[in-house]
This record gives structure tokens, sequence and C-alpha cells, in this order.
């Protein structure tokens, strides 16, 4: 893969950004953003632990896609507290995925506030990420074509970002928003996934305070180099064509797929599998 390092500034004013990140639609990192939030000093691993350790997380693994699984279905529950002492303890391929501060823990609202970056955030979805050692996510794009804003605390977790103009390069699922469940993006094997090699994106390693912007419909690839969180805020997609497709994504692709699970089983998921291969290699040809 042809992979560049996602720029990173200091600190930047919201007129820079706009202008040069936001309207071409580039990915940034900003490493020194400071909107005086508590949440820079207080928010690790064992203060999520004190604020939320009572609450029952859900889990997620790198098991592949199967048809009886519900769409962000979790694979399995446990309390906060068990979690962190879990991610302390050992590696682990459970990760949490898309937790709701605002409707989880309240009280963590006081430690952060919504920035101005020139895009309207919404308000009610600030998404919390958990990871364990080497534990990753498939490399998708979010369903909803969002621009996201991904706050990193505590640890260090690599990322791989393509944009949308590089999907035919990467063995898109159908009726999906991930590729095939079996490439390895920190290691690809070329000789199986041979278009990989032309793929034109980005990567960098994140630590804490570190803020990475992704444009609308980004790929995404994240793996945890050590245990830690995010947190994700988000503006709906700007582009006409993007917000379309968002809508599609939410309102007909996800449930025709669940649909075709339940008609189909599992072999309408090999067919998906087989399909992402086929179409990719076409190009090669």
């Amino acid at each position: 893969m042809k992979l560049i390092e996602v720029p990173r500034v200091k600190s930047i004013s919201k007129k820079d950004f706009v202008r040069q990140f936001l309207k071409p639609q580039l990915p940034v990192i900003i490493e020194e953003f400071d909107d005086n939030w508590a949440a820079h000093q207080k928010w690790n691993l064992d203060y999520m632990k004190q604020m939320a350790g009572d609450k029952i997380v859900p889990l997620y693994d790198d098991r592949p896609v199967h048809h009886d699984d519900g769409f962000n279905e979790p694979h399995a529950e446990m309390k906060m507290s068990e979690y962190i002492d879990l991610l302390k303890r050992e590696p682990t391929k459970y990760r949490i995925f898309l937790w709701n501060v605002l409707k989880e823990v309240p009280a963590l609202q006081n430690d952060f506030s919504f920035p101005d970056f020139g895009i309207r955030l919404l308000k009610g979805v600030p998404m919390l990420f958990f990871g364990g050692k080497d534990s990753h996510t498939f490399m998708h794009y979010d369903i909803d074509f969002a621009n996201i804003f991904h706050f990193h605390f505590e640890g260090e977790k690599e990322c791989i970002l393509f944009p949308q103009s590089q999907t035919k390069y990467l063995y898109k699922v159908p009726h999906s928003i991930i590729t095939h469940e079996s490439i390895d993006f920190s290691n690809p094997d070329y000789d199986k996934w041979p278009a990989l090699k032309n793929a034109e994106g980005y990567k960098s390693t994140l630590k804490h305070g570190d803020v990475l912007y992704m444009p609308e419909g980004y790929w995404h690839y994240m793996k945890y180099k050590t245990p830690g969180f995010s947190m994700s805020l988000r503006a709906l997609a700007r582009n006409p064509f993007n917000f379309a497709h968002a809508a599609y994504n939410i309102f007909f692709m996800r449930h025709f797929d669940v649909v075709m699970r339940k008609l189909r089983g599992q072999a309408w998921i090999d067919s998906k599998n087989h399909r992402a291969i086929e179409q990719t290699h076409r190009i090669l040809m």
C-alpha cells in the first residue's frame, strides 16, 4: 500500500482548518488541541473505571461476521471495571465500540465541551472506543459518512486511512461498510490481496492528546498498540452525494442486508466475501 503520514499541526485556527482540511476533505492530526478540557488531565483508564465501573459495556472482537449477527451486535458484555482490569492485565481482542458518553455516564460531559471547528457537531452522540493491546477494527467507513473528530486518550493506536476514491482497491464487501475481513491491514499479504498494492492512503500513530480529523466516508483501520481509548465527535456529511449515500446506507442497505441474512443464512455472507474478491480483481485484468 502507498501510505503517507497524516499531516500534523501543533494547533490551528478555525479559519485555517476549514480552508486547508475541511473544504478539501483532507485528514489532519491536531497535536495540541486545547479547549479548556478537564478531560485532557483527568481521562485515563483508572478514571473511567472510577466513573463508569458499574456500567455493563458491550464488547466486540475480530471474529468474522456471521449471518446470525445483528447490525453492530456485541459479542460479549461485562462491567466496565472488569473490562479495564482485563485491559491492564493481559492482551485482549475485546473492544468497546460506539459507547455513548451522554447516555451512559452523563457526568463525563462536565469534562469536555463541543469545539468550534467551523462545522456543526452533533451533540447527542459523543462516542467512546476502547481496546486492548493488538486488538483492531476491520477496515470500514462510518455508515453515515460523517466528518469525524477522533480525540485519543491514553496509550497508542495505529491508524490507516483511505478516501472513498480508493474503494476499488480495498476488497469492499457488497451491501456493507467493511472490506474483506481476512485482510490484515497492518501487514497485508500482497500475494493474496494484490490490488492493495495500488491503494493510496494515510497512516499515523495516535498518542494522548492527539485529535485526528477524518473526512466524510474515509475508510479507517485502528489497531491498539497499547491499551487505550478515544472519543469521537461527529458532524453530518456536507457533500450532497455523501449525504445521499449515508441515507441509502441507513434506510435501505443495512435493512436489506439483515433480510438477506435471514433468507439465505451464511451463504449470503460467503457470497458477499467471494464477490468482494472477484469484483476487486477485475480491475487488475
